[in-house]
């Protein structure tokens, strides 16, 4: 992980020839202070010492490895750049990095949760609203009955989807991952099987 990682951060960790790890004192505190001043040397010693570290923490929180790697280069950066802000009287430079660290994994987890929150609610609005006012005008008028009579004209899918949906109240998502087809089969199924319910139930009145 540590070679792709510093792959990506090529600007930041390239030695130059000639150089040697001792001409640079070992220890964090030290190191980061003079990356401070712009030494990238020091900072690539201190990359070597904490990207382990961080990794770990990063992924005991998000569990997966992709995402972990990417935060982990999120936080590294972030060290680089504010390397001058480090007060060594706080903490030592080890608790600073991994208090980043783990404040971004869960910045992160926070992100996705809501933009999975987001996409559900857009998918649950999606699937209702164009059926709405043939859903309610279906089951204000005729009983449950005529309804199920009516879902036989209905394609397996569609006749599925629709149940699922409004008889028992799930969103377009779990519609879709109950079926096992993409979300947007579901909801052309589902808006395709309405319009047909609709012709179906006109029909029989």
């Amino acid at each position: 992980m540590a070679a792709a990682a510093r792959a990506t951060t090529a600007t930041l960790l390239r030695r130059p020839p000639g150089t040697h790890p001792d001409d640079v004192p070992a220890t964090p505190e030290e190191l980061l202070r003079r990356a401070a001043l712009g030494d990238e040397r020091a900072f690539a010693l201190l990359y070597d010492q904490l990207v382990g570290p961080v990794f770990g923490t990063v992924l005991q929180v998000l569990r997966g490895r992709a995402h972990s790697e990417e935060v982990t280069q999120e936080v590294l950066l972030e060290i680089w750049r504010k390397a001058a802000q480090f007060d060594p009287t706080r903490a030592k430079v080890s608790t600073w990095a991994l208090t980043i660290a783990h404040r971004r994994a869960i910045d992160r987890v926070r992100s996705e949760q809501s933009a999975r929150d987001r996409q559900e609610r857009s998918d649950l609005l999606d699937t209702r609203r164009p059926y709405d006012d043939v859903a309610e005008a279906t089951m204000s008028t005729v009983d449950r009955d005529l309804v199920r009579q009516a879902l036989a004209v209905l394609t397996d899918l569609q006749r599925e989807s629709i149940l699922l949906a409004y008889f028992h109240g799930l969103t377009c998502r779990e519609v879709a991952e109950k079926l096992g087809v993409a979300i947007g089969t579901v909801k052309t199924r589902m808006r395709d099987g309405m319009i047909r319910l609709r012709d179906a139930l006109g029909a029989t009145r």
